[in-house]
């Protein structure tokens, strides 16, 4: 596949992934509104009734893990030593477009699609009230993991069982960004699904048929 070829189906699969994602955004805030966002602010509710200063603590890490600058950094870091190891630069090209590409969702769905936050008291201060979907810190996780996962698989495919364990990282994020208030569940759920098809779209277009 050329780069021209490779740009433009890049570029066509992400408009796509936005429309799904602010459509979905759509529905949550308008048409469900009322069936999913009513059980949805009960959750967090009785989530935030059992919160505990051990759980605030294990919450603080899993939303550090899916910290924004920590994940630009890690993806910055993983790419450009594979890239090194490798001798190509392909690793360095394919975190840049993973992160750039749920950026770019991350802002779209959050300026078209404003949500409030759960109607509970927020352990993350500091947040914009309304820029409760999608989940950022979920897909920030979720790509730092993907990546890892992709590389491995592409040039120590016999290590990736090993690497098959920080899949528990993205989970954590989620579970402490619905506990500490910050998202819906339904807003997880979205950041997981969007940076999962992005980073299979990315992979498809970058790796197809790479050998080591």
């Amino acid at each position: 596949m050329t780069v021209r070829a490779a740009g433009f189906r890049l570029v066509g699969c992400w408009l796509l992934l936005c429309a799904a994602l602010v459509g979905l955004g759509q529905l949550l805030t308008h048409g469900l509104a009322r069936p999913v966002g009513g059980p949805e602010n009960d959750l967090s509710r009785w989530v935030a009734a059992r919160r505990t200063p051990s759980l605030d603590h294990v919450a603080a890490v899993g939303t550090l893990l899916g910290d924004t600058v920590l994940g630009i950094v890690l993806l910055l870091l993983l790419g450009a030593g594979v890239a090194l190891w490798r001798r190509s630069r392909l690793p360095l090209v394919l975190v840049t477009l993973v992160y750039v590409g749920l950026l770019g969702a991350y802002l779209t769905a959050t300026w078209l699609d404003p949500r409030d936050r759960p109607p509970v008291e927020i352990l993350d201060k500091g947040l914009v009230h309304d820029h409760s979907f999608p989940s950022g810190h979920t897909m920030t996780s979720t790509a730092v993991v993907g990546c890892v996962l992709l590389l491995v698989h592409t040039y120590a495919p016999g290590r990736l069982r090993w690497a098959y364990a920080l899949l528990a990282v993205p989970v954590l994020t989620m579970l402490s960004r619905v506990y500490q208030g910050a998202h819906h569940v339904s807003d997880v759920l979205a950041g997981l699904a969007t940076a999962g098809v992005w980073l299979v779209v990315v992979a498809r277009v970058l790796l197809r048929d790479r050998s080591r």
